[in-house]
Parts: C-alpha cells; structure tokens; sequence
C-alpha cells in the first residue's frame, strides 16, 4: 500500500527484522520503538523515519 503523503510504500520493512536482538533492526534500519510503533505513526512521523533512512544510505 502506498503512503498518502509521499511516494513511498508504507513501511520500509523487507522482511528481514532484527529487533528481537538489535535495537536497530538490520532490515529496515527502523529502531525497535520505530518498528513496533509504526501502525500508530502519523504520516508525518512516518516521513521523518524515512528521511532519516534515506539520509543514511539504507532505504531499499
């Protein structure tokens, strides 16, 4: 499903979560927080973990 507010998908998972042992998953570089929030994130929260991804050279 793609996000409203930019042309993203919705989530920056790719099905390889770490965050049962990492506090940065190694998948998504989402922290723990972040993955287990993201359903209650406004799209503007959303926005800003995905600049941060990006930023840091991981988004897929």
């Amino acid at each position: 499903m793609m996000s409203k507010l930019h042309d993203l998908l919705d989530s920056p998972c790719i099905g390889v979560c770490s965050t049962l042992f990492d506090e940065i998953c190694k998948g998504c570089h989402r922290t723990a927080f972040e993955v287990s929030n993201w359903v209650f994130f406004s799209e503007e929260e959303k926005a800003l973990v995905w600049e941060r991804i990006k930023r840091e050279g991981y988004s897929m």
